[in-house]
């Protein structure tokens, strides 16, 4: 079992940045792939980015590339989630995701899930 909590969401105005973190308590936490994922009101989940367990390569979706990077510290069990240039169409509840020796894209693929954070983007 892998516990995620994730942290760093807020308000912001249209413009703005934030950055999210999310801590796992598993010492493999190198062996795990890790995405973000969001889900807006009355919306699916959507995949937002994946970073993957052994050289950290990354993947975004097309809504969010070039505005958001992924990242991790294996040392810190960490993965964050910078988001700049945000806009209100980012407004969601952001959750982290992980999944053993793959990375998790689609919701299917996702072993674990944090608690979900809120982000709020005001023009």
């Amino acid at each position: 079992q892998v516990q995620l909590v994730e942290s760093g969401g807020g308000l912001v105005q249209a413009g703005g940045s934030l950055r999210l973190s999310c801590v796992a308590d598993k010492r493999s936490f190198s062996n795990y792939g890790m995405a973000w994922f969001r889900q807006a009101p009355g919306k699916e989940y959507q995949f937002v980015a994946s970073i993957d367990f052994s050289a950290g390569g990354t993947k975004y979706a097309d809504s969010v590339k070039g505005r958001f990077t992924i990242s991790r510290d294996n040392d810190r069990k960490t993965v964050f989630l910078r988001m700049d240039s945000l806009g209100p169409e980012d407004t969601a509840v952001y959750y982290c995701a992980a999944a053993w020796r793959r990375v998790p894209m689609r919701t299917e693929r996702v072993e674990y899930w944090g608690q979900g954070t809120q982000v709020t983007v005001f023009s």
